[in-house]
């Protein structure tokens, strides 16, 4: 995989199953600092091999005293680098090393009142009393083996601990919400004060590691993409064009099934402007004599995925020599693939190409694996990706035919064009 670590240092977070948990790698990145994500069952080899100069764990909806609830390998604890455990993680420092947890008298959910009680690092340059966002129903009683209090709410005593010679920190709030509006000052902290992580991660170094480490996974191969005209596949394909040239194939199917300017904006911005080597294809009546008089919607899905694969398989057979497939894969896809709670059930199937690596026997490479998707815009922009592309209206990959109630007609394809239209030119005025 084509995924470069962006320096030698990260924050590692565990995931303890939290709704909150990307809040917490998204507001690390916000303030440059580079993280990673990874379930509470990481083994003691993973993470040491992410080389992290601190580790969150996060909250979770469990109990410590449930018996089998999560607990993370006895290793973060003995790998000598700063621990900052927020809610169910706060709970975790305190149960593991000596403390009492307890079912709180009065289970905490909404904005709270912290009162900061002792000077701590994790407080630096912050005011006394702090808007925090309480969510929990055990709390702390009693701390063991070094800790302190160093903040409480009405509810909470408990509220914030601190062990400064071990530099474990544990907050029974979450500092990453909006609802606690100075939070983000508090990861700060822990980052680069505590976990004195000084590396800044940006755009631009992104660009410039990725870029490498395309090049060194791809070498002298060829590489093809499916482009949908979206953010995801286009950025990806622009980054990975900077690293290889024309030896990046890119295929636009047109399905028929498009709005209105779509396929326009695609040659216009992809082949023209980023100068890609870009093949258009017109599928358009094989796609719409497919789903002549089919109403399901899940048949629509299948119908359109297997008629995807079919042209892109085709096209890309023509091209000799190519080894590589391109995808727009996003980090929340890999966090979910291995989340915690699993793979979420399929409500719907996923339109994409991923059935098309193992039955073409290519190797993939997703340079954007490690992003969230306003990461994805940020480095569009670094390259210079057109604004109208990067800001434009998510659309689903089946297209028009999964918003046609019923059998998908040329007439009702032209009826949702106009509203489609309608809709976005209303939304950008307004």
């Amino acid at each position: 995989m084509a995924v470069a670590t962006v320096g030698a240092e990260k924050i590692l977070i565990l995931d303890f199953g939290s709704q909150y948990t990307q809040l917490i790698a998204r507001r690390l990145r916000e303030l440059e600092v580079y993280c990673e994500i990874l379930p509470h069952t990481a083994s003691r080899q993973a993470i040491e091999s992410s080389r992290p100069a601190g580790i969150v764990l996060s909250g979770g909806p469990d109990s410590v005293h449930r018996s089998g609830s999560p607990r993370p390998d006895p290793f973060v604890f003995a790998a000598g680098v700063p621990v900052l455990g927020i809610c169910y993680g706060m709970q975790l420092l305190v149960s593991l090393h000596g403390g009492k947890v307890v079912p709180a008298k009065k289970r905490e959910y909404g904005r709270a009142d912290l009162q900061v009680l002792s000077d701590s690092p994790l407080f630096c340059d912050l005011p006394k009393h702090l808007q925090v966002w309480m969510s929990h129903g055990d709390g702390a009683e009693r701390l063991d083996n070094g800790f302190r209090v160093v903040g409480r709410t009405e509810a909470a005593p408990f509220a914030a601990i601190a062990d400064e010679e071990k530099r474990w920190y544990g907050v029974q709030f979450h500092p990453e919400v909006a609802h606690t509006p100075l939070g983000a000052k508090l990861l700060e902290n822990f980052a680069r004060r505590i976990c004195r992580f000084e590396k800044r991660w940006s755009m631009s170094s992104l660009l410039e590691s990725q870029v490498a480490a395309i090049r060194e996974q791809v070498g002298e191969g060829k590489v093809v993409c499916a482009l949908s005209g979206g953010v995801d596949s286009s950025v990806a394909a622009a980054l990975i064009s900077r690293a290889v040239g024309s030896r990046l194939y890119c295929i636009f199917v047109d399905t028929g099934l498009l709005r209105y300017g779509d396929r326009e904006r695609a040659e216009r911005v992809l082949g023209q402007e980023l100068k890609l080597n870009l093949k258009v294809v017109d599928a358009s009546k094989l796609f719409l004599g497919r789903l002549k008089g089919v109403s399901d919607p899940e048949k629509k899905r299948k119908i359109i995925g297997k008629s995807f694969i079919e042209v892109f398989d085709r096209e890309a057979r023509n091209l000799k020599g190519v080894e590589f497939l391109a995808q727009g894969t996003l980090y929340p896809d890999v966090i979910e693939s291995v989340s915690v709670h699993g793979p979420s059930a399929v409500i719907k199937s996923h339109h994409n190409v991923g059935g098309l690596p193992k039955r073409m026997k290519l190797k993939l490479v997703e340079p954007l694996r490690m992003l969230f998707k306003d990461e994805v815009r940020r480095l569009g922009r670094e390259m210079g990706i057109a604004a109208d592309l990067l800001g434009a209206h998510p659309f689903p990959g089946p297209g028009l035919a999964i918003r046609v109630l019923g059998a998908v007609t040329p007439e009702l394809l032209k009826t949702l064009r106009d509203a489609d239209l309608i809709m976005r030119e209303e939304l950008k005025a307004s």
